[in-house]
């Protein structure tokens, strides 16, 4: 399985790439979650993106992600 860092690194990557323009703070935290595994990119406003580890390694950028992981994300996009 890939290391958190290049899986942080992976994520910043994609954040950029599909148009996010703040800051992350730091890189991203690696999360296990029912069973399955997530990066959290924030900064001190809230959570920027969530994205999901599939089994084959590729992520997969949230539109919806767990509460547990974001909760700030639901109170800013509701």
């Amino acid at each position: 399985m890939d290391n958190e860092a290049d899986l942080s690194r992976r994520a910043l990557a994609a954040y950029y790439r599909n148009g996010g323009t703040a800051q992350p703070t730091g890189g991203g935290v690696v999360q296990e979650y029912d069973g399955k595994l997530y990066v959290v990119l924030s900064n001190v406003r809230g959570t920027l993106a969530v994205y999901r580890v599939r089994n084959d390694g590729i992520l997969k950028g949230l539109a919806r992600p767990p509460r547990q992981l974001a909760p700030d994300w639901y109170e800013e996009h509701t």
